[in-house]
């Protein structure tokens, strides 16, 4: 996805954030260095894909590009914010060991305290960090936001909106790892329904609906457009989750940044395994449970499951759905009456993110 103002507009932000935070930080002494600086290599790249929808909510609602609230630009460097504290909780949480082709942040302040020699067990020392890490950027979300509605006429329903997001992603995650463990004992025609709770608590929501809601809320939205808004943001949000769940077992890693097959050692029950396991013998879904949450799992027997799924008709049924949630994201933005311009923004949107390989 190219560069655009919103990006640059909202790298300038976080850019003024972290000289301000640095400026402040000598008292922390030192040692503190290694962490504020983890906190910002998290920031470096990625897509701006929730600044850029809640830039597209707020033309919906605002509708004049040409005058943008410079407190969007604060909305838009908290949500992408926000997401690197879900990604480093997220990393920690899978064990991985990369992301975005680089260590994920547990992994390098692992690193970091073995280079320096310090005492004791990196390890522990990388994940402990981590977890202050994920918590620190939490906080650093929330006081960009903070900073940007002061004074502003719409400051408490933006501010609301925010906080269902991170409950809303907060739950999602710990349906997620308990969906891990949880699924052996639930009835097997519910395993769909419920990875397709997980999908739109833990992303769909946070990475698609409420950022357009929230620029929307930014500038004054009604609650007809809202409506309408979430009406065309929810099925977008599920076909991005679901696209991820594909890229998740049959990504290429030059592309993606994380090893092939990823989310099988992970042990991700997501709605692609649900259908999946439907479909399998008994044996042949056994041998597919055995691979989901191995992390240990060899690029064999990685190969294996993904040849297993692929045996199912799961893979076409989630692409087909996908398809079912982007015309129903196409129809609801039909019928809302947005401004052009603001109409073909989240119309592009919507198709990078359900169209990605990464």
């Amino acid at each position: 996805m190219p560069s655009s103002p919103v990006t640059d507009a909202v790298a300038q932000r976080l850019d003024r954030f972290l000289n301000e935070i640095r400026c402040s930080a000598e008292e922390y002494g030192p040692d503190a260095t290694l962490f504020l600086d983890a906190a910002a290599a998290t920031l470096i790249g990625g897509k701006r894909l929730r600044a850029r929808f809640a830039h597209a909510g707020w033309l919906a609602a605002a509708g004049d590009a040409r005058s943008v609230d410079e407190a969007l630009w604060g909305l838009g460097a908290a949500l992408e914010v926000f997401q690197s504290a879900a990604l480093v909780h997220d990393d920690l949480i899978d064990n991985s060991d990369t992301r975005r082709g680089r260590p994920a942040s547990h992994r390098a302040l692992e690193s970091a305290h073995r280079d320096a020699g310090w005492h004791g067990d990196s390890a522990a020392f990388g994940r402990s960090s981590a977890v202050l890490l994920g918590d620190l950027l939490v906080a650093w979300s929330d006081d960009l936001l903070e900073q940007s509605l002061v004074g502003h006429p719409h400051a408490d329903s933006t501010r609301a909106e925010y906080a269902r997001m991170r409950r809303d992603v907060t739950i999602g995650q710990m349906l997620d790892i308990t969906e891990e463990s949880a699924w052996v004992v639930q009835p097997p025609e519910s395993l769909l329904e419920r990875a397709l709770r997980v999908a739109a608590l833990k992303s769909a929501r946070y990475s698609v609906q409420q950022p357009i809601l929230l620029g929307a809320t930014l500038a004054g939205a009604d609650a007809g457009l809202l409506a309408a808004l979430r009406a065309f943001g929810h099925p977008v949000g599920m076909a991005f989750q679901l696209r991820d769940d594909m890229l998740g077992v049959f990504g290429d890693p030059a592309v993606t940044g994380k090893p092939a097959g990823d989310d099988i050692r992970e042990g991700k029950r997501t709605a692609l395994i649900a259908l999946a396991r439907a479909e399998l013998s008994d044996a042949d879904r056994a041998a597919l449970d055995g691979a989901m949450g191995d992390p240990q799992l060899s690029d064999t027997d990685a190969t294996a499951a993904q040849r297993l799924i692929l045996g199912t008709s799961a893979p076409a049924r989630i692409e087909h759905m996908i398809a079912q949630y982007t015309d129903a994201a196409a129809a609801a933005l039909a019928d809302a009456g947005l401004p052009a311009g603001a109409e073909g923004a989240l119309r592009a949107l919507a198709e990078a993110a359900i169209t990605r390989s990464a």
